[in-house]
């Protein structure tokens, strides 16, 4: 699978553009954690992009690099035409006003020594946005718009509120500022399935109030499949497949995207689970495989699979696979 290329770039109002995206991490005894290695993506204005794959292929690598923290190794972001890897330190904090980012722990995220009222109200602090009474009604309509009680959260501290509840709380902390770019980090992977739904359906609709983009990181395909509007799937560092999120979910054409659907459970007992197919342990990435990366857990793979990275390439309607024998799934995927 993973593989490299740019033919997935698009032109038009991108918001954001990264190329070449390269995270690695020093580890003991001189190693070198390839977490992220040469990505290439974009986001168009008002779009949702889905971030998806298993744990520890650098999907949340890719987020916080986005933010600068930390800086990638190589590489650019280009964030409303300027590139972050370029920019002074005062520059990135600047930026970061206008590219907030939701944690995967909400209650962690937040200071437990704070009320909910005045973590939600620091970065107005901060940046001096505003009189004092200006700053305290935008926070108190922010706690509002995401179903917050400003008079509570005005004597209350995180301890204080559901899993739920303090997702919301982070929610109006990244609205705040009045940001361009939001990166939701698996925000409801911690939440019961009925809080999920409430969190991304609040989502949804502070999209649209507020004209937001969003990348939305995760490894529940369900969930992705239900925010976003174009899907990249990453394994060990490389994207492999990009897509809407229709076409992604209909005919999957890379055997690591139907191994992650077919994993979906169904409350079936005689559901086919036969299309998606893998064998063995993922590799570390201190020492990925040769050529395609996913080759040594591929029912598919042949002897070029071990020797050629596979470049993504067109599949039709805005459909990218990098992968040297794409398959199609034998029986689509439905989901709610």
């Amino acid at each position: 699978m993973a593989g490299t290329g740019k033919a997935h770039l698009r032109d038009g109002d991108r918001v954001l553009s990264i190329e070449d995206l390269v995270v690695e991490f020093k580890v003991g005894r001189g190693n070198t954690v390839k977490a992220v290695s040469g990505i290439s993506f974009d986001v168009l204005r008002g779009e949702t992009l889905g971030i998806v794959g298993e744990s520890g292929c650098g999907k949340s690598t890719t987020g916080r690099a986005i933010m600068q923290i930390p800086a990638p190794t190589s590489g650019s972001i280009v964030f409303e035409g300027r590139d972050l890897t370029t920019l002074s330190n005062n520059d990135v904090r600047e930026a970061r006003t206008r590219v907030q980012m939701i944690f995967q722990d909400p209650v962690s995220s937040l200071n437990p020594r704070r009320s909910v009222r005045d973590s939600v109200l620091e970065p107005l602090e901060i940046w001096d946005r505003g009189t004092k009474e200006e700053r305290g009604k935008l926070v108190d309509e922010i706690l509002e718009s995401v179903g917050i009680d400003p008079a509570r959260a005005a004597e209350s501290k995180p301890h204080q509120f559901s899993g739920g509840q303090c997702q919301r709380i982070s929610v109006a902390r990244a609205l705040v500022l009045d940001p361009t770019l939001i990166i939701c980090d698996e925000p409801v992977s911690a939440l019961d399935v009925s809080v999920q739904a409430q969190v991304l359906n609040l989502l949804e609709d502070l999209k649209k109030k507020f004209g937001l983009t969003l990348v939305f990181i995760a490894h529940d395909l369900a969930v992705v499949k239900n925010i976003s509007d174009r899907v990249a799937v990453m394994y060990l560092g490389k994207l492999c497949e990009v897509a809407s999120s229709d076409d992604l979910y209909a005919r999957p054409a890379h055997p690591y995207t139907n191994v992650l659907l077919d994993s979906i459970p169904e409350p079936d007992p005689e559901a086919d689970h036969s299309v998606g197919k893998i064998i063995g342990e993922p590799p570390s990435p201190v020492a990925p495989p040769s050529g395609c990366r996913f080759h040594p857990r591929c029912a598919y793979a042949t002897d070029i699979c071990s020797l050629e990275e596979p470049q993504l390439r067109p599949m039709g309607d805005g459909h990218f696979v990098a992968c040297h024998h794409p398959v199609e799934a034998e029986t689509p995927v439905a989901l709610s």
